[in-house]
């Protein structure tokens, strides 16, 4: 018995062309036929029947007409989010074949987070280069809410860092590797820097520097500010820039908070001091986010050995 899954699935094999996805993407985006035709360089009519031949082959209707365009249906953002998985692909197989041409050992980009940016990471990527020394590798820094997008879009490989609590989870695959908690940080010139027993009271006249309002971390900094007396810092500074934050805390008297092992080196070599106040919130698991092992190149793979190895020794 052929099933309506099994009839879609041999027709996008036999008939499905990259050009109609390219035409997809285009109308996404411009959320309008007429320019997107324009853009790849064909005729609207000839768009209209690329739209028309896919919305038969899957089934469904891919757009809604309004007053200022067309917009994508549910069926419609769908087959966009996978023509995309599908040109990424594409274009890392392009590039991993340059690469390879070029005599390197592979490429694979990953995404990272605050939380593995000064150990986890580096050392990592120190692993895989002593076992694949002309493997290309991109770094792309930034927060979950831009990072797995991307990844789930198959810009980047892997997603290194704080996984992600809820938003995203069911789409992608979580490896823990550690529990991290947060630490309140300050400049060694701080006046609570030196001092013992700190108490939140104590913290509530100087500035503090937050994380980003879509982090799980500025989330809960909100609600415990909130819990204590409504309270609203004297100066606010919104940043993940590590370097701006520590030259920041090392010019004011403001308050930071990191995860511990971000801290850690900093404050070893006496260019931070750790704030005796045990942070009530924060802590949570660091790890990999991916589409999957079979999703990954053989740097990919490699890469995520070694990620494994160095998370066990830290």
């Amino acid at each position: 018995m052929i099933t309506r899954h099994s009839r879609i699935v041999e027709r996008a094999l036999t008939r499905l062309k990259l050009r109609q996805l390219r035409l997809l993407i285009a109308v996404g985006q411009h959320g309008n036929i007429q320019n997107a035709a324009r853009h790849l360089g064909i005729s609207q009519p000839a768009a209209t029947k690329m739209i028309q031949d896919l919305e038969l082959d899957f089934e469904v209707k891919l757009f809604e007409r309004t007053n200022r365009g067309v917009v994508p249906t549910v069926f419609g953002a769908s087959l966009i989010r996978h023509g995309k998985l599908i040109f990424a692909q594409v274009s890392n197989a392009a590039q991993e074949l340059d690469d390879l041409n070029e005599g390197n050992s592979g490429r694979v980009v990953v995404g990272t987070l605050l939380a593995a940016s000064p150990t986890l990471l580096p050392f990592a990527i120190e692993k895989l280069l002593q076992e694949r020394p002309k493997v290309a590798i991109k770094i792309v820094e930034g927060t979950n809410e831009v990072l797995m997008p991307a990844l789930l879009s198959g810009e980047i490989d892997m997603v290194v860092g704080r996984l992600p609590s809820h938003r995203h989870r069911s789409k992608v695959e979580q490896e823990k590797f550690f529990d991290e908690r947060v630490v309140a940080v300050t400049g060694t010139q701080h006046p609570l820097a030196q001092q013992s027993s700190v108490t939140f009271e104590q913290l509530m006249p100087f500035g503090w520097i937050l994380p980003p309002l879509e982090t799980t971390l500025r989330r809960q900094t909100d609600q415990y500010f909130v819990r204590q007396g409504q309270y609203t810092p004297p100066t606010a500074i919104e940043s993940i820039s590590y370097l701006a934050n520590r030259t920041l805390l090392q010019t004011h008297d403001f308050v930071g908070l990191m995860p511990a092992h971000v801290a850690s080196l900093d404050i070893e070599h006496g260019l931070l001091a750790r704030i005796d106040w045990a942070v009530p919130f924060g802590a949570g698991p660091v790890g990999v986010s991916h589409r999957g092992e079979q999703s990954l190149s053989p740097a990919g793979a490699a890469f995520l050995n070694v990620l494994r190895k160095v998370a066990t020794d830290i």
